[in-house]
């Protein structure tokens, strides 16, 4: 049984049970109960068209449920306007698909479970074990978020931002319970840039690959985080950077910078460096003055002020850093580095300990933790 190959098919089929005139709500539903048909059938029978397969047992579910309702008229319609047997339509909805299930009207919780609900073809069980809220919360979260994009258009046009947003959502979860979410963001973001020619979609599909490929080097064995410049290059995998740099480098030749662009373009320059010491840290900063152009963020701006402490020294960087709001998150861990760099050690370790009570997990309250003892073990030799 081809799992992937299973939740692949799962855009096209509901796609066309849309188009058939199902409302999204139903024609999800009614998926869901021919992708559980499938994984009971298809061992011992697998379908010559394993899509029009999931197509009739999609619609004929579908029919069963909308022939249980009161809408007699409708109902008769829909059950004389089956189609017979064939091969599926080949129209590709994806993109419809992913506009839907990132509509504006949704909060971003919504669209990411409904993103993964409905084009990823995970259970709410899963999704509800990878965001680690109960199955029952999940599911009135779906329920709701399939209610609400019901009644809009299929056919509308959607806003692509918002779902390239939906997407890095997904990714910047990681891994929890059974699903591996960032690997799930990854196989969705080349299924949408397979269904459109966008700078920005390759740019996000780079920035993941260049961020996924140092994910073996961020754990230390006991699980703790191991800051970028101290990690095993070694460990990085080349041939993900390689295409992520690929990939990167045909989006920015079409010369509609983007902010996943930009950020990709970070990342690449980090990937491209052989150890630590030998990053391009001007370069960076540059970028970042991109970045901070395209998105006018405060995070993108803590971000540079570490750059700008590498390329011109931490003066430099605790000046930038001097320009923005000390409650942004991270500001703390930010000083502490810079102080530290600037050999305030005693600053930086009370600085180091803010930031551990205020980090927003455990791994990194950890990491920052045994930063400031190790400053203060330092300060007391």
């Amino acid at each position: 049984m081809d799992e992937l190959l299973l939740r692949s098919l799962i855009p096209g089929v509901l796609g066309v049970l849309v188009r058939r005139g199902a409302d999204f709500a139903a024609a999800e539903d009614a998926v869901q109960d021919a992708l559980i048909e499938a994984v009971r059938v298809w061992p011992d029978s697998p379908p010559r068209d394993p899509k029009a397969w999931l197509v009739t047992v999609a619609w004929r579910r579908f029919l069963d449920a909308t022939r249980a309702d009161t809408a007699r008229r409708r109902r008769e319609e829909l059950v004389e306007e089956e189609p017979g047997p064939g091969p599926a339509p080949g129209a590709d909805d994806t993109l419809q698909l992913y506009f839907l299930c990132a509509h504006p009207s949704l909060t971003p919780s919504s669209a990411v479970a409904l993103t993964l609900r409905a084009i990823g073809g995970l259970t709410t069980r899963q999704i509800a074990q990878a965001y680690l809220v109960p199955e029952a919360t999940m599911a009135q979260r779906i329920s709701r978020a399939k209610r609400t994009v019901s009644g809009v258009p299929f056919d509308r046009p959607g806003d692509v931002s918002t779902v390239l947003r939906v997407l890095y959502l997904v990714f910047n979860e990681g891994y929890s319970g059974d699903v591996d979410l960032a690997a799930e963001a990854i196989r969705l973001t080349r299924q949408l840039a397979a269904a459109i020619d966008h700078p920005e979609v390759a740019g996000l599909l780079a920035l993941m690959l260049l961020h996924h490929a140092r994910r073996a080097a961020r754990t230390a064995p006991d699980g703790s985080l191991v800051p970028l410049a101290e990690q095993d290059r070694g460990r990085w995998d080349t041939g993900v950077i390689a295409e992520g740099v690929r990939i990167l480098q045909a989006a920015l030749a079409r010369d509609r910078l983007g902010e996943y662009q930009a950020q990709a373009a970070i990342a690449a320059l980090h990937a491209d460096a052989p150890a630590a010491p030998e990053t391009d840290w001007v370069q960076i900063v540059e970028w970042y003055d991109e970045l901070a152009g395209l998105t006018d963020s405060p995070v993108v701006r803590l971000n540079r002020a570490v750059a700008v402490g590498e390329a011109d020294g931490p003066r430099a960087g605790l000046a930038a850093l001097a320009e923005l709001d000390g409650a942004l998150p991270r500001y703390a861990a930010v000083a502490a580095y810079l102080h530290e760099r600037d050999g305030d050690l005693g600053t930086a370790a009370q600085l180091y300990a803010e930031a551990a009570r205020k980090a927003p997990n455990l791994a990194e309250r950890d990491h920052l933790t045994r930063q400031a003892a190790r400053l203060n073990s330092r300060s007391q030799q």
